[in-house]
């Protein structure tokens, strides 16, 4: 289930995740968000795997502004969290999230894994019972000089403009 899912710029998002479409718009409004490090946690005893990230905007984008917001995203039923080419110690690095997937376990349906993919490599795995997760605004937005840069008009089988 999805909530509120027309909010213009001026309210809080507020998303509600429950199955694999749940989560491909959770991923939409996610992309590009950036994340420190330290600012990732798992909490085993909760079996919770929790951020706080700049999530950029794409509604106050279409009303003119580039901005971004604090935002947090959880998610629950998290059985184990599985780190590639992250490294912990390097707490005030910012990743740049691209993508929230989810591939289901065959046969153990609903369990599955949920990747948070980054920019540059890094990845988080959270192996799941069951897709459950949120994202809600929870604090300050600010104003940004720049927003993410996507060629859009590029196809599968070309290369982006400006590059050979």
């Amino acid at each position: 289930m999805v909530q509120n899912p027309s909010a213009g710029a001026e309210q809080n998002l507020g998303l509600h995740a429950v199955d694999e479409e749940d989560l491909a718009f959770i991923s939409a409004h996610a992309q590009d968000a950036l994340i420190r490090v330290k600012d990732l946690a798992y909490l085993p005893k909760q079996r919770r795997f929790a951020l706080i990230c700049a999530r950029f905007d794409r509604f106050a984008e279409r009303e003119g502004r580039r901005e971004r917001r604090q935002t947090g995203l959880h998610f629950d039923s998290v059985i184990s969290v599985r780190r590639l080419q992250l490294d912990l110690d390097q707490s005030e690095q910012v990743l740049a999230l691209l993508a929230v997937t989810f591939e289901p376990i065959k046969e153990a349906p609903p369990s599955g894994v949920i990747r948070l993919i980054f920019a540059g490599g890094p990845e988080i795995e959270l192996q799941v019972e069951c897709i459950e997760a949120q994202m809600r605004d929870i604090g300050p937005r600010w104003r940004v000089d720049a927003g993410p840069q996507h060629n859009l008009d590029v196809g599968l089988d070309e290369e982006p403009k400006g590059r050979s």
